[in-house]
């Protein structure tokens, strides 16, 4: 009785804190009009490829959803990013069959969680199975994926297998992605080493300690991960291409719609802000309907923030930031004896609770190598107060178990 309390007083909150007036995921942002395409193309670092500044994630594309890569191609979206993993399998088979006969107009990227210990042989018996997939006989950028320890990025057979792969025209350039603990750590070995050709990192506002200037008492504890900028401009000083992601900072975008006037949208004023960095070349975001490839690449071109930008994102602050668990901070890493990944655990809830999409968010949550399941029997004394920027969490990672073992 108690466990389906837990779960339907957890659901009824986060859908109404979500709703904002709207049946969740299926609003349209304000005035939207019909998209003039990718109006800006931007160099990748030392790969020298010109990709969509506002390019296409695949983590969340499915079966029988080729009409969106189709309308994204349409519009200019070039650069596509994908994984073994992602739903599945279903992403790498899904554009493998909406780029037959067209693969020569994009370029596609793949990614793999590795092992410390796993071997070049096997890394090239996934490679070959993405490829399969994917409909394609090489890949543009293979990435060591979600990498959260120094000893995954720095295992001899990864530098083994890329080496070999490359030989065989299997990839072109390598790289790695990361958006958890220990990030920072795993960025400065692969630029050390020079393992990596791109990264893919989380990157938004809200990692922004100047955005927060002005604000709400509220926000006074913001932790200022300088680190992350410090890496990213250490890629770009060797030329590695950077692609940011999680560019939305949880993408509760029904929350904004009464805030958006004039066809402006919370999202592209997320995307302006990223692509006014110099410290990024492009982003990827995930595109889940038409509606939103046209509404994302109305920011397609930015160079700075709009007009009336920052209202919006203060406003989503305001209404999200007790409640996001910023990636790369990892402040809570030790606060749990029963070592539970709480930022991992909170990113799952992210993909059920602000994307919408709880199946995406199960199989996730199913990877993790440690769940949740003590914070079923814990007081939650142990990581309260934990995050520096005022997050429960105590509260919220045995909802989550509940909602996603």
């Amino acid at each position: 009785m108690a466990h389906g309390t837990d779960r339907r007083q957890f659901l009824k909150a986060t859908v109404a804190v979500g709703a904002a007036g709207t049946v969740l995921g299926t609003s349209r942002p304000a005035q939207s009009a019909a998209s003039q395409g990718v109006r800006s193309y931007r160099r990748l670092g030392r790969t020298d490829l010109q990709i969509s500044d506002i390019s296409f994630g695949a983590s969340r594309l499915r079966s029988g959803e080729e009409h969106l890569v189709h309308k994204a191609l349409d519009l200019g979206i070039n650069y596509f990013d994908s994984a073994e993993n992602y739903t599945s399998g279903q992403s790498e088979a899904v554009l493998g069959k909406a780029l037959a006969g067209r693969r020569d107009k994009v370029h596609l990227v793949s990614k793999r969680i590795t092992s410390s210990s796993e071997s070049a042989s096997s890394m090239m018996h996934a490679l070959e199975e993405s490829l399969t997939r994917l409909n394609t006989d090489y890949i543009d950028v293979y990435m060591n994926h979600a990498v959260n320890s120094v000893a995954r990025v720095a295992n001899p057979e990864w530098a083994a297998f890329i080496d070999r792969a490359r030989q065989q025209g299997k990839i072109r350039w390598s790289g790695a992605s990361g958006h958890a603990g220990n990030l920072i750590e795993c960025l400065d070995y692969a630029l050390d080493e020079d393992l990596v050709d791109v990264l893919l990192v989380a990157y938004n506002f809200g990692q922004d300690p100047k955005f927060y200037e002005g604000m709400t008492r509220a926000f006074d504890m913001i932790a200022t991960q300088t680190d992350l900028p410090r890496v990213l401009a250490k890629a770009k000083r060797a030329d590695v291409g950077v692609v940011a992601m999680k560019t939305l900072m949880g993408a509760r975008l029904n929350d904004m719609r009464p805030y958006e006037h004039g066809g402006a949208t919370f999202a592209q004023a997320a995307f302006r802000w990223v692509l006014s960095s110099d410290l990024v070349d492009a982003l990827v975001i995930s595109m889940t309907s038409e509606a939103q490839i046209d509404e994302y690449l109305g920011a397609s071109g930015a160079t700075a923030v709009a007009a009336g930008d920052r209202d919006l994102l203060h406003r989503y602050a305001q209404l999200n930031g007790q409640t996001y668990c910023r990636q790369v901070c990892s402040a809570c890493d030790s606060a749990c004896p029963y070592g539970v990944p709480i930022a991992d655990v909170l990113r799952t809830r992210m993909y059920a609770v602000d994307y919408q999409d709880v199946q995406f968010a199960r199989d996730e949550y199913a990877m993790l190598a440690t769940d949740a399941s003590p914070c079923l029997s814990c007081s939650g004394a142990p990581c309260q107060g934990a995050c520096p920027h005022g997050i429960e969490i105590h509260t919220l990672c045995a909802p989550t178990h509940r909602m996603l073992a």
